[in-house]
């Protein structure tokens, strides 16, 4: 049987994505999705409100903040992090279930969750995407309409902080444009799936 440039492990690999808010990474995971169906995003669970186009169990799992805490004190996720104000936890049996079946999972979260796993040594190839400024960013954001100026500003200010920790990822991809983003994205998925591991 020939080989295919992706899909051939019997248990997939995690890859962890983090950017600033409006930066391209939700879009750029979707497109490996669709050209690829041994590529999975893992569904985080969040206690903030849906947003107009979101649906549930696609984009999040909605949970109430008293469901979230129970699932934080059973071990129920991974890892954890509070943004803004609101609760995001990546699902364990999610993630295992997913690698069983040869998926390759992404975990789509903030440095603050993925600097936790990486502390932990959880075996998973760390991604960071930029945006080539934070001028750009500021006028993705305003361009979605999803939040309030003030809030626009307060996510500027944490994106700030944000890229200060791309330094401890494995790879760093600046989005400044989507399709040769995207490129250097399919090809480190690639070329992971391929590296000789002890």
């Amino acid at each position: 049987m020939v080989a295919k440039i992706l899909g051939n492990l019997s248990h997939g690999l995690v890859f962890i994505i983090s950017a600033p808010a409006g930066t391209g990474k939700t879009t750029l995971v979707r497109m490996l999705i669709n050209e690829f169906d041994c590529v999975a995003e893992s569904v985080s669970c969040t206690t903030r409100k849906i947003r107009p186009g979101e649906i549930p169990g696609r984009d999040y799992f909605f949970l109430t903040d008293e469901e979230f805490e129970a699932k934080k004190s059973s071990g129920d996720f991974l890892e954890f992090a509070e943004v803004f104000g609101h609760q995001y936890g990546t699902s364990r049996e999610y993630v295992t279930k997913s690698q069983a079946t040869g998926k390759h999972v992404f975990l789509v979260i903030d440095t603050q969750g993925a600097m936790r796993l990486k502390k932990e040594n959880f075996p998973a190839v760390y991604v960071f995407l930029s945006p080539p400024s934070l001028e750009e960013l500021k006028q993705r954001l305003c361009k979605r309409q999803t939040e309030c100026p003030e809030t626009i500003e307060k996510r500027l200010s944490w994106a700030e902080q944000e890229m200060e920790m791309a330094r401890h990822y494995d790879y760093h991809i600046v989005n400044d444009n989507l399709d040769n983003a995207y490129t250097i994205l399919r090809s480190i998925v690639i070329a992971e799936e391929h590296r000789v591991r002890p």
